[in-house]
């Protein structure tokens, strides 16, 4: 890791879809970017390649954001990686992407799914950046991934989607009592996507496609590159003003 002038963010699931274009999008803004990955590990080194071959400077480390118990080493790795790159323990932004979908009715939902969903998007969330809080510079920011499910239903995702109403109300919480440090909290709601998420019905089922089409303002489904730009922008100076906001990226889907 670089520069002693680039600032530094941390994006949970930074090896592909959302998470990968965050990352790419970060270091086009000049910031270096450490990324985790649960299980793909090529993929990850793919994307420190390619955040490096903008100028910046990158790292991959393996997380599972499900496994609170393995925060303190995961937070030892970072904080070793950027005292021996930088000089310090510190960085200055926390983009917490990392999650998983589950597509099943309410009335069949399992308690297995409802445990994953909250330890993935909930206790996850919530407990990673606590401990992350003790690196974070005053003056940074949080991004938290919500979705746009959180504001209009659809039918399959109750579990999921109350997981990013809780992320979206703790958003503000956080933004309320971190707001003396001068960091800024704001969610982004992405609406449907077409990556792999879930597995990959946006992006290729063609009946769904069309649906997501036709309930959209702007016509057309969301793409990666519509949302980490965003994600970007809530990291730089022009943000300095915005925080505890919920920002819904999706194009008028469901107006």
């Amino acid at each position: 890791m670089n520069t002693l002038n680039s600032k530094i963010a941390v994006v949970t699931g930074g090896s592909r879809g959302l998470g990968r274009n965050m990352s790419i999008a970060l270091a086009k803004k000049g910031i270096d970017v450490i990324l985790t990955y649960h299980s793909k590990k090529e993929e990850a080194e793919k994307v420190v390649l390619e955040i490096q071959s903008l100028g910046q400077n990158a790292f991959a480390l393996q997380l599972d954001t499900r496994n609170i118990q393995s925060f303190d080493s995961f937070f030892k790795q970072v904080t070793e990686h950027l005292q021996e790159h930088t000089g310090s323990p510190n960085f200055d932004f926390l983009i917490n992407n990392a999650g998983t979908g589950v597509n099943a009715p309410f009335a069949t939902t399992t308690e297995a799914q409802v445990d994953d969903m909250i330890n993935t998007h909930y206790k996850g969330v919530f407990f990673l950046t606590q401990k992350a809080l003790a690196y974070l510079n005053d003056g940074g920011g949080i991004v938290n991934l919500s979705s746009g499910l959180a504001r209009f239903s659809g039918p399959g995702f109750a579990a999921y989607a109350s997981m990013k109403g809780a992320i979206e109300t703790l958003t503000r919480y956080q933004a309320k009592e971190l707001g003396a440090r001068g960091i800024r909290v704001n969610a982004v709601a992405p609406g449907a996507i077409a990556t792999d998420f879930g597995g990959g019905a946006v992006r290729d089922n063609e009946q769904y496609n069309s649906f997501v089409k036709s309930v959209t303002a702007l016509g057309r489904v969301g793409e990666p590159d519509d949302i980490g730009g965003v994600v970007a922008f809530l990291c730089t100076d022009e943000a300095r003003w915005i925080t505890a906001q919920r920002i819904e990226v999706s194009g008028g889907m469901n107006l």
